[in-house]
């Protein structure tokens, strides 16, 4: 399984943040990787979101995100063609009027991928990602 973590702070509330990563609808806006991403279906704080990305290939995917306002989001993968597993969180941290925002995720390819690059798979994408949170931030925000 290739899993990856970083920790962040953003120059905007928690409210801010946890806004932009609720918005699942405008991540095709400022990820690059991601094409389309719609929700499915939602009870109460949890939702059944898919994401049509293109990593290489075209891939699609759906994943339960269950939302705890302001505070977190964590997922656990529902089905796709690109991975037996996903799931992850983001943890949400007011440091003073800026967000640390603490990331995690854990995938397991459907098709075989060695081990040393599905890590660097998912660990190079995270300082992109990354980059274009501050982004969204800062065009938001800032």
């Amino acid at each position: 399984m290739a899993s990856a973590e970083t920790k962040e702070t953003f120059p905007c509330s928690v409210e801010q943040f946890y806004s932009i990563i609720t918005d699942y609808e405008k991540y095709p806006e400022f990820l690059d990787e991601v094409q389309g991403c719609r929700v499915i279906e939602s009870n109460d704080n949890k939702k059944l979101v898919e994401f049509d990305v293109k990593v290489i290939k075209d891939f699609s995917y759906r994943l339960w995100i269950t939302e705890e306002p302001e505070n977190r989001i964590h997922w656990v993968f529902d089905s796709g063609d690109l991975f037996k597993v996903s799931n992850g969180s983001w943890d949400l941290k007011d440091i003073g009027g800026k967000v640390e925002a603490s990331y995690a995720v854990d995938a397991k390819f459907k098709v075989f991928v060695p081990g040393p690059i599905a890590k660097t798979l998912v660990k190079v994408n995270l300082p992109n990602m990354m980059k274009n949170y501050h982004n969204r931030v800062a065009s938001l925000f800032g």
